[in-house]
């Protein structure tokens, strides 16, 4: 649920009021503040909480701005000297808050981060699309359905730092960005940022399932990679004990995230009874699809074949099929999160783990991270770990992390330390690694592996945790 700030005053603040709670479903969480009574609805919803106060007052603001962490603010007022002092009020007590105002007098504003709906144009705007041959806003054209929509991303969204081509997009297509009030070049390689407003061309009932999967800030991994989970079995490279593992791994992941299917895809089979165990594993479970694979067609064709058939927003894959790097490599071109299972349990995890490195890539997968903690009720930790002593710019990156905890309200630990990364990581115990999706991991290593610095790269090597690999663009 956000929380969200409204300022109200003047002329039109009873009618947006009640527009306002008309719109209410009961999804958001508001801190109105008023000054006069008129304002004031007739039935007061219990998700909306009334401040009656001068909203120029910074002390009392700073009040109502230090009980909630609100995602956003809306500000209507009487005089721009009134809108111009909130704001600042506002812009000095919390600096990433987004804010829309309502503009009649042609203020300007110097802030990102601000919004300004100019009412004139608002109403001008809506009496010349009443004169002919003056072309329309979108809502009018094509069927008149809602088939175009502009969706804003917010921070904490699932789709924030993902890039274009890595977003499943079937029966509606992005076909417009804005940036600081700039359109930008749509390209498979873009990467969609907070603040971000996209343009979107579809059907309407499946855009406003995209609205609301982007518009809410947890819970919604695997997507926006997909809506199933799957899971290929070479039992040709298994033995029963560790099919057994595998199994219940994946079900407990289709217990725990928001997937639709667990796809569990057998190939090889080896022995009629290692098949009956499978079966008897998943034989009571109505969201899982067994598909077993007599032909050895391989694993590149079953893995591009499985991925057009079924919207797969995850894959896992045992340990045995990274062994030739080179055939796994496959995965890839699928641009999808891979589950590399290890030694330990995943009903063991007690935290997801990420060792920080570059900030490009940390940043692109910051999102999944806390959206799968919050998925499996488990804190986040981060090690910003410097053995050779050299400062590379992280204090950002961390500040990022921790602005995405609050907002996904996730606990955070950060260990700050010198100590040499894999050394830290032989210590941990119970904990899902999260690691962006590297080319260059699988590449062939020399047996000589301290020759390696990269934390990413050894890690990967390593099979004692879980780990799941967050697909990014290295450009």
């Amino acid at each position: 649920m956000k929380k969200i700030l409204i300022i109200l005053d003047g002329i039109v603040a009873k009618k947006l009021m009640q527009r306002i709670i008309e719109a209410n479903t009961g999804d958001n969480s508001y801190d109105v503040i008023y000054i006069s009574d008129a304002i004031l609805p007739v039935q007061k919803p219990s998700n909306f909480t009334f401040y009656k106060f001068d909203p120029t007052s910074k002390s009392k603001l700073s009040m109502v701005l230090d009980k909630n962490i609100h995602t956003e603010v809306l500000i209507a007022l009487n005089s721009k000297d009134e809108m111009l002092n909130v704001i600042k009020n506002i812009r000095e007590h919390t600096k990433n808050l987004q804010m829309t105002v309502l503009d009649y007098w042609g203020i300007k504003v110097n802030d990102p981060l601000v919004n300004i709906y100019r009412g004139i144009e608002v109403l001008a705007n809506g009496m010349v699309e009443k004169l002919p041959n003056v072309p329309v806003l979108a809502q009018n054209i094509g069927l008149k359905q809602g088939e175009i929509m502009e969706i804003r991303i917010p921070f904490g969204s699932s789709y924030a730092y993902r890039y274009i081509g890595s977003i499943e997009q079937k029966q509606w297509r992005i076909f417009g960005l804005y940036r600081n009030q700039k359109m930008i070049d749509i390209k498979p390689s873009l990467v969609l940022k907070p603040n971000d407003v996209i343009l979107v061309i579809g059907k309407p009932d499946v855009l406003m399932q995209v609205y609301n999967v982007i518009g809410k800030t947890q819970g919604q991994f695997p997507m926006p990679f997909g809506s199933n989970i799957y899971l290929y079995l070479d039992l040709y490279l298994e033995n029963e004990e560790s099919v057994k593992k595998t199994i219940e791994e994946a079900k407990y992941l289709n217990q725990k995230l928001k997937n639709s299917l667990l796809v569990v895809r057998v190939t090889r089979p080896t022995t009629v009874q290692i098949m009956d165990i499978i079966k008897g594993e998943l034989k009571y479970f109505p969201t899982v699809i067994l598909q077993i694979d007599y032909a050895n067609k391989g694993f590149s064709k079953i893995i591009k074949d499985d991925y057009r058939k079924y919207n797969i927003g995850m894959i896992m894959l045992t340990q045995e099929i990274f062994k030739n790097k080179e055939e796994a490599k496959v995965v890839l071109e699928l641009k999808i999160p891979i589950l590399k299972l290890g030694k330990e349990n995943l009903k063991s995890v007690k935290r997801t783990a990420i060792i920080l490195n570059d900030i490009h890539s940390y940043e692109q997968i910051s999102p999944i991270v806390f959206d799968i903690s919050s998925q499996l009720k488990v804190k986040t930790k981060i090690f910003d770990l410097d053995p050779i002593g050299e400062k590379d710019g992280k204090s950002p990156l961390l500040d990022h992390f921790e602005n995405l905890a609050k907002i996904f309200n996730q606990k955070l630990e950060i260990v700050t330390s010198s100590e040499n990364p894999i050394r830290e990581l032989k210590k941990q115990k119970n904990m899902l690694q999260i690691l962006p999706l590297k080319e260059e991991m699988f590449k062939k290593r020399l047996s000589f592996k301290f020759f390696y610095t990269n934390s990413d790269f050894i890690a990967f090597d390593m099979n004692r945790f879980n780990q799941l690999l967050i697909p990014i663009s290295e450009e």
